[in-house]
């Protein structure tokens, strides 16, 4: 009975707390909003792939994957995860991000995408943000979409806001 509890609350933080790498000092995750069911979405419509997990650096300048990569298809429409405002909408060292911040303080990046909308606008979950561009480094796909998430300057699975995130064991 006991191992089924610690099973259940292992399961619980999984989706509360970020993924840490080995030796990294451990930190409390933001929350999550839970603005109910379907508050937010696959950014690419189905079916859905994931080809590359979040892999969370060491250290806030070390490698990692700050985000996913979703397989999908060249000028498929990329829609936004979740409500919230359009941040930034242009280039970034040669690619076209959009940027998305929603309540809760957490913001979503998309790339490589050609944006339909401009910072500022206000979009809610599944509001189109633009279309897929093929060529992101490191895919096997003819196009994928790198989908991050941060809060401030914290690194997150996006894939927590789906309650699809990893379930792994951390530091106390």
């Amino acid at each position: 009975m006991p191992f089924r509890f610690l099973a259940l609350v292992l399961v619980a933080l999984s989706f509360a707390v970020p993924a840490v790498a080995p030796g990294a000092p451990a930190r409390a995750a933001p929350a999550v909003p839970d603005g109910g069911p379907g508050a937010f979405r696959w950014p690419l419509g189905p079916p859905v792939a994931v080809v590359r997990r979040f892999e969370p650096p060491p250290g806030p300048y070390g490698a990692g994957h700050r985000g996913v990569d979703l397989r999908g298809a060249p000028d498929a429409v990329v829609r936004s995860a979740g409500p919230g405002v359009v941040a930034f909408a242009g280039m970034v060292a040669g690619r076209p991000v959009v940027s998305v911040s929603h309540p809760g303080g957490l913001r979503t990046t998309y790339e490589p995408v050609d944006p339909s909308v401009k910072a500022g606008t206000a979009v809610s979950a599944g509001t189109p943000l633009g279309t897929l561009r093929p060529g992101h480094a490191g895919c096997p796909a003819t196009a994928c979409l790198h989908w991050g998430l941060r809060s401030g300057e914290v690194y997150l699975d996006p894939l927590t806001l789906l309650r699809r995130g990893r379930v792994r064991l951390l530091p106390r």
